[in-house]
């Protein structure tokens, strides 16, 4: 098969590589379209190595059909659509990814638009639904909002009931985020995202992927027993937290990754898929939530792709296409 090579951050290149096989609890995927990440960006640039035992092919999510299914999988036959969410391997023809990762293509939604779906929704329905408990009512702050994660994560939140507020860079951004169903538009460069959400009472969860930068702001914007779940860590790992504010607020301040989880368990990535294809894929199926696909590329491409994420212009998420 032929998969995107890292010979050095700017140099992507779409070569020849050996062909991956399905282990007894996998299958295999002939690849349509993979989605593109900033952890793929991170694993690119030497900064993210993949978990033990996971292709060191970049690509964390993909959509196609299946080619091959390993002896003790059940449920899953040849040629069926279907997306995933990945360790590694997804900038190639063919990747191999255990049976408990796979999720059905939701109903109206093409290949390369699925593509785009498996890492946002297990991203933001495990954090948002599963570790935090967003219920209806509540306040959702939600950094970045335009991105693929924050995108997916405005129409979730509505979905199920909460107020939403969103941070973003320009006006068109906020546009998009409105479009989607944000209801508190922040536009960063000019607005304190703090004293907006003191008008409401404050946000009893947030999302936050810019990390350090943000700790302090984002723990005064909290409201009393609100919660800060940080998911990245664009502007900084390492930052000094108020125990005084945080005490005071009864607040917590959770970190995840998804990356990085086993497949089983009660909080791993099998776990995790089925509670998304039962919570989300019906609200898909229902237009109520949908792909926001900001770019398409041709894989051959990926570098491009690379720096148009690394860029910031984009909304919403970048796919390639796999030939």
């Amino acid at each position: 098969m032929h998969a995107i090579t890292v010979e050095s951050p700017d140099q992507l290149r779409w070569q020849e590589t050996p062909d991956p096989v399905a282990g007894p609890d996998e299958v295999l995927i002939r690849v349509a379209a993979a989605g593109v990440n900033r952890a793929d960006l991170l694993q690119a640039a030497g900064r993210y190595p993949p978990p033990p035992g996971a292709s060191e092919i970049l690509g964390m999510e993909v959509a196609g059909t299946i080619a091959a299914v390993g002896e003790r999988v059940s449920g899953w036959s040849v040629d069926q659509p279907v997306c995933a969410l990945l360790a590694g391997g997804g900038y190639a023809q063919y990747v191999a990814v255990p049976a408990g990762q796979l999720l059905p293509v939701p109903a109206g939604v093409d290949l390369v638009a699925a593509a785009g779906l498996p890492e946002v929704a297990c991203t933001v329905w495990s954090n948002l639904v599963m570790t935090a408990g967003l219920r209806a009512e509540q306040t959702l702050l939600i950094h970045g909002g335009a991105s693929g994660v924050g995108s997916h994560a405005i129409q979730v939140a509505r979905a199920l009931g909460a107020r939403v507020a969103v941070t973003a860079g320009s006006a068109e951004k906020l546009e998009l985020c409105a479009d989607l169903g944000a209801q508190i538009l922040i536009n960063y460069r000019y607005d304190d995202f703090v004293a907006r959400l003191a008008e409401v009472g404050g946000a009893d969860l947030i999302l936050d992927i810019i990390g350090a930068d943000y700790l302090d702001r984002n723990l005064t914007a909290l409201a009393p027993d609100g919660q800060l779940v940080v998911i990245g860590m664009q502007r900084g790992a390492k930052g000094q937290l108020n125990l005084g504010k945080l005490i005071g607020k009864r607040a917590r301040i959770i970190g995840t990754a998804l990356r990085g989880r086993p497949l089983d368990g009660p909080h791993g990535k099998a776990a995790i898929v089925a509670a998304v294809t039962a919570g989300v894929w019906p609200l898909v199926a229902e237009q109520r939530v949908r792909p926001v696909i900001g770019a398409q590329l041709s894989v051959e491409r990926a570098g491009e792709a690379h720096r148009l994420l690394t860029s910031g212009q984009v909304a919403g998420k970048v796919v390639l296409t796999v030939p």
